[in-house]
């Protein structure tokens, strides 16, 4: 057998069989399926003596072979469902309140941009759990505006160490059958003179602000040890959506989340705090910043999420949120570089945005602590304290402190 690489897209190529009649298991083209050509989207509409016709952009070729197509020869009922959903809003927009026999130029144009859109973040939306390697799953909705991915953004599950650090404090194993009955020497949290974290549910028991000692690739307990809880990852069916108040994109959870769960992690790069400052002043001109300060015991090391991070890259802030940070060793147990853990704070419905504090605050008796440097996507946030302007806070809560800083 020879095979050559191909620069065609598979849907092209698709086409290109079909057009020649073709045949080819790969593509799932057969004599009985070789004339039936995929809709890519709708792009107009009429009506033309009670016979509704479709201007359809066929998947696999250009736009100059769209073609107009009754009713009848069109199997994509989401398709449709999703042409009108739109057309009726740009008609709206627009206050018509009744579908012409034939559309105008303005409407067509504003109704291909959206199904364009459309496209653009269910490919973003592919990517990212193609992406990601955590169970739960990442959707991506924008009802609000045509914005679509954002740019230099790369997805990532873990940390990436920046120039000049090095992660190699590994932490030693337990030797435990049952970590939570039956810990041997306090299992690892008990080897770093602390209390175990989780009760038989994996939900967290201590007070934030205490350190969560997870076991590590070095233990003799198994992966579904009650003690291995973060590691294991995003485990809830989350959605990216764009805000209507101006407050950028956010996450919802898609699936109901039970009080004190591990629901993500913060991610990006490791950088010094040198470094921090440097790319401060770069993100401030720029109107934005996430940096996220690894204080726990020295303020030495800073995670940047702006172009590299996870989804926790959109999560917004709130004055009352539903979400608390934690500081989680697993392998590496360098006091300066914790893991920066999303615990839920109460019961969380599906549906319901997550949020956490940009300026928490940790109860004076712990002085252990992780604070956030500065915030998602809020304008004009110096990096140096000394410099901070008052920022309104758009979080829409009750306790709101109408500032973020």
């Amino acid at each position: 057998v020879c095979c050559v690489p191909c620069k065609v897209a598979w849907d092209e190529l698709e086409a290109l069989c079909r057009g020649e009649r073709l045949y080819c298991t790969e593509l799932n083209i057969n004599r009985a399926n070789v004339n039936e050509y995929e809709v890519e989207f709708l792009c107009d509409y009429k009506k033309i003596k009670g016979e509704e016709f479709y201007f359809v952009k066929w998947k696999g070729f250009p736009e100059s072979d769209n073609t107009w197509e009754p009713k009848r020869n069109l199997k994509c009922p989401k398709l449709m469902k999703l042409f009108h959903l739109d057309l009726d809003q740009v008609l709206k927009s627009l206050r018509k309140r009744s579908i012409p026999k034939r559309l105008d130029r303005d409407v067509t144009l504003m109704l291909v941009q959206k199904a364009k859109h459309r496209q653009s973040l269910q490919r973003w939306q592919e990517h990212l759990n193609k992406t990601r390697n955590h169970p739960g799953r990442i959707f991506v909705t924008n009802e609000v505006d045509l914005d679509g991915p954002p740019k230099h953004f790369t997805y990532i599950n873990n940390y990436k160490v920046g120039p000049g650090i090095v992660l190699n404090e590994m932490a030693v194993g337990c030797e435990c059958k049952d970590c939570l009955k039956e810990p041997v020497n306090g299992c690892c949290p008990g080897a770093s003179l602390h209390r175990m974290a989780y009760n038989d549910k994996g939900q967290v028991r201590i007070r934030p602000g205490q350190p969560i000692y997870e076991c590590n690739s070095r233990c003799n307990c198994g992966p579904d040890c009650s003690n291995r809880v973060v590691q294991k990852g995003i485990q809830f069916d989350l959605c990216i959506f764009k805000t209507e108040n101006g407050r950028g994109w956010g996450v919802r959870t898609l699936q109901h989340i039970r009080k004190n769960t591990f629901v993500m992690e913060y991610v990006g790069e490791i950088i010094t705090t040198d470094e921090a400052e440097r790319r401060g002043h770069f993100y401030d001109r720029q109107g934005s910043t996430y940096l996220f300060d690894l204080d726990y015991v020295e303020d030495v090391y800073t995670v940047d999420a702006a172009h590299i991070g996870n989804i926790s890259h959109f999560v917004n802030h709130s004055c009352n949120p539903n979400l608390q940070v934690f500081n989680v060793f697993i392998d590496n147990i360098d006091e300066r570089l914790p893991r920066i853990a999303l615990f839920s704070t109460r019961a969380i419905r599906a549906g319901e945005e997550l949020t956490f504090d940009y300026k928490m605050q940790i109860d004076p008796v712990d002085t252990e602590s992780t604070k956030m440097d500065s915030s998602f996507s809020l304008a004009g946030l110096p990096s140096s304290p000394k410099k901070r302007i008052r920022v309104e806070c758009r979080c829409g809560s009750d306790s709101c402190r109408k500032y973020l800083f």
